[in-house]
């Protein structure tokens, strides 16, 4: 049996799969980064993530075992290190896997490898064009153009919560565009946006579902404010899917029946044909399965 790792490395955990040519989870796990991010302490998650992949290659050794890696950050050209990510995960800019690992490793930004695990077994599968994104922290995402994965130049597409929803702003993003999605719904934002009123996503949308005004209109606000992006983003890319993911998503229908109400009023819907919104099937390991699924075949 051909089999594929999968490792997803953040600032807090790694998490890693094993998976078959048709994406079942041979295994799954989650450990510690350590949480070390400076310059003195980078191998310590490093060897982290080397000790995790050699466990792995000793329990499922004498198969085929091809190794991608999901982590924050823009690629590079040949897929095998991350070349900007600056402020999280000191030591992961250009840092070459292949060489750490001894074979070859394919690495992709995290939104990519979601939106490919979503793709190839998830619930994009079987369309040629989607959008995906992860509501979180802040916004991510990835884009599939004829049934693969549209990295773009420099590998920078499908970074959605740094488009603008709102020029005027005064709050910026970590690129500098103003009024950006993931400012107004990502949980980072949220004690900004609620004047320390809610401490996180989840305390706002349980304020919204007990019928606080204030909450209420924040999240709405919020939500509306998601569906104009999801309408730019049909009338730029004309996908047959959104998929959102993401922690956020976890408010189920406080999060989706608003969001379709919005998008009913902005979409523009030629032929009567309107994108279908739905949930990822992937949860905390769709970075890990894409990733995974990525190097399937590749190496």
């Amino acid at each position: 049996m051909s089999l594929s790792i999968g490792l997803d490395i953040g600032g807090t955990n790694i998490k890693t799969v094993v998976i078959d040519q048709a994406g079942n989870h041979l295994h799954q796990s989650t450990r510690s980064t350590g949480q070390h991010y400076q310059a003195e302490d980078e191998w310590v998650w490093k060897n982290a993530v080397r000790d995790v992949f050699f466990e792995l290659k000793k329990e499922f050794g004498g198969q085929t075992l091809a190794v991608g890696i999901s982590a924050p950050g823009l690629a590079n050209a040949d897929n095998s290190a991350i070349t900007c990510m600056p402020g999280r995960l000191f030591g992961l800019e250009g840092f070459q896997w292949s060489a750490f690992f001894g074979e070859r490793v394919w690495v992709l930004n995290d939104g990519h490898a979601a939106m490919v695990a979503e793709a190839r077994f998830g619930a994009a599968k079987g369309t040629n064009n989607a959008v995906l994104l992860t509501l979180g922290t802040g916004v991510g995402g990835g884009i599939l153009i004829g049934g693969e994965l549209y990295q773009g130049h420099s590998q920078q597409a499908g970074h959605v919560g740094h488009t603008t929803v709102n020029a005027n702003d005064i709050h910026r993003d970590a690129t500098g565009m103003p009024g950006a999605i993931e400012e107004h719904i990502g949980n980072e934002s949220v004690v900004r946006r609620s004047h320390g009123r809610f401490q996180n996503t989840y305390e706002l949308v349980a304020a919204y579902q007990r019928g606080d005004h204030f909450g209420a209109w924040l999240w709405l606000d919020s939500v509306q404010k998601l569906a104009v992006s999801i309408c730019s983003l049909t009338n730029l890319l004309s996908p047959e899917m959104v998929v959102l993911g993401g922690g956020i998503t976890k408010a189920g229908e406080a999060l989706f029946q608003p969001l379709q109400s919005f998008v009913d009023l902005y979409e523009w819907r030629p032929g009567g044909k309107q994108v279908r919104i739905v949930q990822a099937k992937f949860g905390e390991f769709a970075g890990a399965t894409g990733a995974a699924a990525f190097a399937y075949g590749r190496t």
